[in-house]
């Protein structure tokens, strides 16, 4: 008897679909009028994760052109989420980072879906799920090294 094994198209849209899916969750439980909107939020993140970073380097990393971010990162600056400093090497740039106060309220942001993600992961798995879960996680990380791999390569580019 031959074995069926899932085909990895179908694998790859259902993946994707569910991962699109849980963030927009959590997304969207973070996302008030008060609140920071979605975008700003991705480059919060990115600031939180990778440090001080250029406005090019954020564009490059949200996959944007850089006129893209200025006014959204006038509008943070604004807000006092974060700063700009001179950069150390390039008088025409400057450095972005968090301000304390934004490095707060990010924070409180993640604790929020941390906590949301928890009490849904409690409510809804069982602990033979739970382990299933944390196995599909290391599945999850393995690709997105692979994917990282390949996007540096300029193999995923079309």
């Amino acid at each position: 008897m031959a074995s069926t094994s899932p085909d990895p198209a179908q694998c790859a849209t259902r993946l994707r679909n569910s991962v699109a899916l849980l963030s927009r969750q959590l997304r969207s439980g973070s996302a008030t009028p008060e609140g920071p909107s979605v975008a700003k939020l991705s480059v919060l993140g990115q600031l939180h994760r990778h440090g001080p970073n250029t406005s090019t380097a954020l564009a490059a990393l949200e996959r944007v052109k850089p006129q893209s971010l200025t006014r959204l990162l006038a509008e943070l600056e604004a807000e006092d989420w974060i700063a700009r400093a001179p950069h150390p090497s390039d008088g025409r740039q400057s450095v972005l980072s968090l301000t304390p106060e934004g490095t707060k309220r990010l924070k409180a942001i993640m604790r929020s879906r941390e906590s949301a993600l928890t009490e849904a992961i409690g409510a809804t798995l069982d602990a033979e799920q739970r382990a299933v879960l944390l196995q599909a996680c290391e599945l999850i990380d393995g690709l997105s090294a692979t994917l990282a791999l390949l996007d540096a390569s300029g193999a995923t580019k079309p």
